[in-house]
């Protein structure tokens, strides 16, 4: 059991160079530790950006980010990103590694034994529902792109993080594949109650997986809600549109789906 860390949002705005309008601004919202929140929004709207102001790949203009209180300006970056998991839609295995190497990567730079390290691999394999003595072995082109994804949630889980950032993880597999991987990450946070950050620019997705859900829009916070708040007050027109607020039939099936991915 990992446990989460507490996140907090202060302001939070990053203006690039030569841009008219800020890449996000004025950013404000708490994440709770073992909170699973969902940024969405449309492509461009500022979600990426944000997510990655959280292990500092972006540099904050204005504002701050706090994590269990603390300034995350006033730690050291690579250990920062070294404490936090961080999975993606590209997956990044490297391809000369086997995948149990690569789930091992940020423990052994932090000096963990080889034989921690060998439990904790066969540990996540199993974790994301992978035979140990199947997989550590292969390298990633031997893998399914489902399996890839799998393994790229265990190797951002390696190091135990109290945080996990997850940017449009699922999004280059199959709808079926993809519900799977869903209710797998659905399971693991539920059960290690990682405080977790995931992007995504699917409604149905966000909807299904989060506690709460931060709309985002052209950089700026729509509003912060559960998805049964979002569904039955919108807070704007803009949010009404994107959730399909208003329509019972769409509201009832979230609701069954959602029941269906959070069964234990």
């Amino acid at each position: 059991m990992s446990g989460g860390a507490a996140l907090r949002f202060e302001d939070a705005t990053v203006r690039y160079a030569g841009s008219d309008r800020p890449a996000i601004a004025d950013v404000r919202f708490d994440v709770q530790p073992g909170e699973l929140v969902v940024l969405l929004g449309p492509s461009g709207c500022g979600k990426s950006t944000l997510l990655r102001t959280v292990n500092r790949l972006v540099t904050l203009t204005h504002g701050r980010i706090t994590l269990d209180g603390r300034d995350t300006t006033t730690m050291d970056a690579v250990g920062l990103r070294r404490s936090i998991g961080y999975a993606i839609q590209a997956v990044g295995l490297f391809g000369h590694m086997t995948v149990a190497a690569n789930i091992g990567v940020v423990p052994s730079l932090l000096g963990w034994d080889r034989d921690q390290i060998e439990r904790r691999v066969d540990e996540l394999l199993e974790l994301v529902h992978l035979d140990p003595a199947r997989y550590r072995n292969r390298r990633p082109r031997q893998l399914s792109g489902g399996e890839a994804q799998r393994i790229g949630v265990a190797r951002a889980l390696a190091a135990r993080p109290h945080v996990l950032l997850m940017d449009e993880p699922f999004g280059a597999v199959d709808a079926l594949v993809r519900t799977g991987l869903q209710r797998e990450l659905a399971r693991i946070v539920a059960e290690l109650r990682t405080t977790t950050l995931f992007v995504t620019h699917d409604v149905d997705e966000a909807l299904r997986l989060a506690d709460r859900v931060v709309v985002l829009r052209e950089g700026r916070v729509e509003q912060v809600a559960t998805p049964v708040e979002l569904l039955d007050g919108p807070a704007t027109a803009y949010v009404r549109e994107l959730v399909h607020a208003g329509d019972e039939v769409y509201r009832q099936y979230f609701l069954h789906t959602r029941s269906l991915l959070h069964q234990r």
